[in-house]
C-alpha cells in the first residue's frame, strides 16, 4: 500500500527542564535545581510520530488536541517535525510530564492535566485517511483515544497492518492485529502471570495469552537492553537480542521501537523483520542519549510570546477560552489570518464580515519572523505586539494569536474552527484552485469561504507610495513620514 503511516492515540506534552544541584532547600530537606534549559516536546502519539517521521515516512497523527495553551504547543511542535495532524476535540486540559533533570538523571517528574478527558468524534476525512494507511500504529497511553467506537470500527476493517502499543489502562487490541508491542511490565499485567518464573517464560505466557486473547499475528515483548522477545503461531518464541547493551535514557524507546516496527511493515517486511529492526533502531536511540538528541531541531523553536499589558485578547491562552465557551455553548468558531501590517479598510471589511458568519472571530497573525520570511527583510512595518493590539481592539474580533511558521497550519490544527475566511482578493469567482487551506480544515469537518474585499486597498501599495512620496520629497506632518521611517 502507498498511504501514509497513520499513528492514532494520546499525545501528550513533555517537557525536560535541565539544570544544576548545588544546595539543598533551606525550609527543607530536598534538592534546589537551579533551571539551565527546558525543553517542549511532543509525548505519547506524538513522540511515535514524530520517530516515524524523523525517519523519512510520510505520517498523519490521529489524536485528540484540548482548548488550550498546551494544545496550541503541541499543534506547533508536530507541525515542525512533519506530521500531518487530524486532531479530535479533547474535552479537558492538555495532559503534560514535566521531567526534573540534572546530569542527565530525573530528580522528579511532575504530571499535570488531571483525569482523562473523552475525545470526540472522528471526521469522515479521518475514517478515509485510516482506510488508505500503508501501516497504523496504536499508541495507547490510556487516556480515551483508543477507546473512541467509530475509531476502534475503522481500525478493525482497515486493510492496513496494524501495531498496537498497549497501556494497561486502555483497552484491549482490535481483533486481528499485526502485533502488538507491550513491554514487560505491561504484559505482566495485561496478562496476568503468575510470578515465580523466569523471565523468558513470563515474558512468552503472557505473550502467547494475550495473542490469544486479542487474535493478533503476533505479540512482541520488549525487553530494555536485552531486545525482545516474538510470539506468533509457532509454539516457539523467537528471541531478539540488543545488537549491544546501552546505558542511558530510555523515555520513548518504546515509541521508537513501535514506530519503527510499523515503518518497516508499511514497507512490506515481515513480522520477524520489523521486529529486528525495531530492536536495531531502539537500542541505537538509547546509546545515542535518548529524546534529548533524537528530536529534529525545529521542534525545539520556542513559542512567540508577546508583552501585552491588559491584552487579556492576545495569545493562545485568550483564544482558547474564547473558543472553549463558544464550543460549550454550541456556537461556531470563525478564524482567518494574515500579516494585516498596516491595517485598512480593507483588513476591517474583511475582519467584520467574517465575524458575522459565526460567534466567535480567533485572528491568527504572523509573526515578525514569518512575515519577513514570506514579504522580504524590510517588513513587517509593524511589529506583531503592535499589530496583535490594533486588531484586538477591534469590536469585531475575539481573540488574536500569533503564530511564527510560514503557513497557520499548526494554529488552525489546534483551533479547529468551523469555517476560514479570507478576504475576495483571494478569488474572483474565475474557477481558482480552493485555499491552500481548505484541504487542512477538511481534517476535521470545517469549510473555508472567501468574503468581499473591498478593491484599491493593499499594504503592498501603501507601503510603495508612502516611499515613493518619501523619496520625491517630504509631506508635512508625521503621517507617512512615520510610515517610511517604521520601514527602514
Amino acid at each position: 500500500m502507498t498511504g501514509p503511516v497513520v499513528v492514532v492515540g494520546d499525545t501528550l506534552l513533555d517537557r525536560d527542564v535541565e539544570g544544576l544541584v548545588n544546595r539543598l532547600c533551606p525550609d527543607s530537606p530536598v534538592p534546589v535545581l537551579d533551571e539551565s534549559t527546558a525543553v517542549d516536546r511532543p509525548g505519547g502519539a506524538g513522540l511515535a510520530a514524530v520517530f516515524a517521521a524523523a525517519q523519512g515516512a510520510e505520517v498523519a497523527l490521529v489524536t485528540a488536541l484540548a482548548d488550550d495553551e498546551g494544545g496550541a504547543r503541541l499543534s506547533t511542535l508536530l507541525a515542525a517535525a512533519g506530521v500531518r495532524v487530524y486532531p479530535l476535540p479533547l474535552h479537558g486540559a492538555t495532559p503534560e510530564k514535566i521531567r526534573l533533570r540534572a546530569r542527565g538523571r530525573v530528580l522528579l517528574r511532575h504530571d499535570r492535566g488531571g483525569q482523562p478527558g473523552e475525545p470526540g468524534e472522528p471526521s469522515d476525512a479521518v475514517l478515509r485517511l485510516l482506510a488508505a494507511a500503508s501501516a497504523v500504529l496504536v499508541s495507547d497511553y490510556g487516556r480515551g483515544v483508543a477507546r473512541q467506537p467509530a475509531l476502534r470500527a475503522a481500525l478493525a476493517a482497515t486493510r492496513a497492518p496494524v501495531v498496537w502499543d498497549p497501556h494497561p489502562r486502555g483497552p484491549a487490541a482490535v481483533p486481528g492485529v499485526h502485533l502488538a508491542t507491550p513491554n514487560e511490565s505491561e504484559v505482566r499485567e495485561l496478562a496476568k502471570t503468575a510470578p515465580g518464573a523466569s523471565r523468558l517464560a513470563t515474558a512468552s505466557r503472557g505473550a502467547q495469552g494475550l495473542r490469544q486473547r486479542w487474535q493478533a499475528g503476533a505479540v512482541a515483548v520488549t525487553l530494555g537492553g536485552d531486545g525482545a522477545l516474538l510470539c506468533h503461531a509457532g509454539s516457539t518464541p523467537l528471541v531478539v537480542p540488543a545488537p549491544a547493551s546501552a546505558e542511558g535514557d530510555t523515555c520513548g524507546a518504546g515509541d521508537r521501537f513501535a514506530a519503527t516496527a510499523s515503518i518497516a511493515l508499511s514497507r512490506g517486511a515481515l513480522v520477524s523483520e520489523a521486529v529486528q529492526a525495531a530492536v536495531e533502531e531502539a537500542s541505537a536511540y538509547v546509546a545515542a542519549g535518548g529524546a534529548a538528541t533524537a528530536l529534529p531541531p525545529p521542534a525545539r523553536t520556542a513559542p512567540v510570546t508577546v508583552s501585552r499589558p491588559g491584552g487579556e485578547r492576545i495569545g493562545a491562552g485568550a483564544a482558547a477560552a474564547v473558543v472553549a465557551e463558544v464550543r460549550a455553548a454550541g456556537g461556531t468558531v470563525v478564524a482567518t489570518g494574515g500579516c494585516f501590517d498596516l491595517l485598512h479598510a480593507g483588513h476591517v471589511a474583511t475582519l467584520e464580515a467574517a465575524r458575522q458568519l459565526g460567534d466567535c472571530l480567533v485572528v491568527c497573525l504572523n509573526s515578525d519572523a514569518s512575515v519577513a520570511g514570506l514579504k522580504g527583510p524590510d517588513r513587517p512595518v509593524v511589529p506583531h505586539g503592535d499589530r496583535s493590539r490594533l486588531l484586538a481592539a477591534l469590536s469585531c474580533v475575539d481573540a488574536v494569536m500569533i503564530f511564527d511558521e510560514p503557513t497557520p497550519d499548526a494554529a488552525l490544527t489546534w483551533l479547529r474552527p468551523d469555517v476560514w475566511v479570507k478576504g475576495g482578493d483571494y478569488a474572483t469567482g474565475g474557477g481558482e484552485p480552493a485555499l491552500p487551506e481548505a484541504e487542512l480544515l477538511r481534517r476535521w469537518g470545517g469549510h473555508t469561504v472567501v468574503v468581499p474585499y473591498l478593491n484599491g486597498r493593499s499594504t503592498t501599495d501603501m507601503i510603495a507610495a508612502a516611499r515613493a512620496d518619501g523619496v520625491g520629497g517630504r509631506r508635512t506632518g508625521a503621517g507617512v513620514d512615520g510610515v517610511t521611517r517604521g520601514a527602514r
